[in-house]
């Protein structure tokens, strides 16, 4: 799922091309991607483009009227800009929105159709769909640390729930604890003033390092193949792989589709974490310290 650096590159690209421009049509292949009924998608044809902005991992397209067009992309979800009219060609493509200087084509990969598009008036309706979580871009350490430990979690499931931290997911989540030198699975109310201190700086760091990289190759072509998986990142992708630190090899936790990438070394001093598959099926023979294994 594009996280806030992708999201960051898709508003940065588009700033330039739609932004001062009318929209005149917007086409729509698949009739389950659109989530709201009033406004009609209909008043939003015809009026410029004024702002763009984020909520979350959402992109906000504000227009004339202050009418807004809300996408979520979700996991398969990609934006790409096309020639002025371009076709909705191939079962992928679900959307388009029609400038005069070019189409801003919506596509989703696979069977599953999760990404969404919601036509929203004013405001109070975009605060309806924010999730809630804090921009830490926008916070002290202070606020950053009242805000993961409201409940005692996982620093991964904290890190990566909307309603606590706006715009991070599975691979910035990877990044920003490999950064932070923390294991995934501490709990938010164990971490010392210094653990804080290193969270929070490692969160901010990260983020802003991949927002800036992204948008510089945004401002040159826009960013067509959005991806969570970059040779430059230190452990999100990296299974198996040396750690770029230390030269461990990283390790990793999976559960349902996604996986946690870790570096024994760097985080959980020296302690292999238990994987749900494999761990269960080694029973007492799954190695629990880097020495072990």
């Amino acid at each position: 799922m594009p996280e806030l650096p992708d999201i960051a590159a898709y508003i940065s690209a588009l700033e330039d091309r739609i932004v001062g421009r009318p929209l005149e049509r917007v086409r729509i292949a698949n009739p389950f991607l659109l989530r709201t009924a009033e406004p009609p998608l209909s008043t939003v044809e015809g009026r410029v483009v004024r702002e763009l902005r984020h909520i979350g991992k959402r992109i906000a397209i504000g227009l004339d009227g202050d009418l807004w067009l809300v996408f979520h992309l979700m996991i398969a979800g990609r934006l790409h800009w096309r020639a002025a009219g371009a076709k909705l060609a191939g079962r992928n493509a679900i959307a388009a929105l029609d400038f005069p200087n070019g189409s801003l084509v919506l596509t989703e990969a696979g069977t599953k159709r999760r990404a969404s598009l919601h036509v929203l008036h004013g405001e109070d309706a975009l605060r309806a769909i924010d999730p809630g979580g804090v921009d830490v871009f926008s916070i002290d350490l202070d606020a950053f640390r009242a805000a993961l430990t409201d409940e005692n979690r996982t620093l991964k499931r904290a890190l990566t729930d909307p309603r606590i931290i706006s715009g991070i997911g599975n691979a910035y989540s990877d990044e920003i604890l490999h950064a932070a030198r923390l294991s995934p699975i501490r709990l938010t109310r164990s971490l010392t003033p210094p653990e804080w201190k290193r969270l929070f700086t490692a969160t901010r760091t990260t983020l802003q390092l991949w927002i800036d990289r992204f948008r510089t190759e945004a401002k040159a072509k826009f960013p067509e193949h959005v991806t969570a998986f970059h040779d430059e990142m230190a452990a999100h992708g990296r299974y198996g792989k040396p750690c770029p630190t230390c030269g461990e090899t990283i390790r990793r936790i999976r559960y349902a589709n996604n996986e946690t990438n870790y570096c024994p070394r760097c985080q959980t001093g020296g302690k292999i974490l238990a994987d749900r598959g494999l761990s269960r099926l080694l029973g007492a023979d799954w190695p629990r310290t880097l020495d072990e294994l």
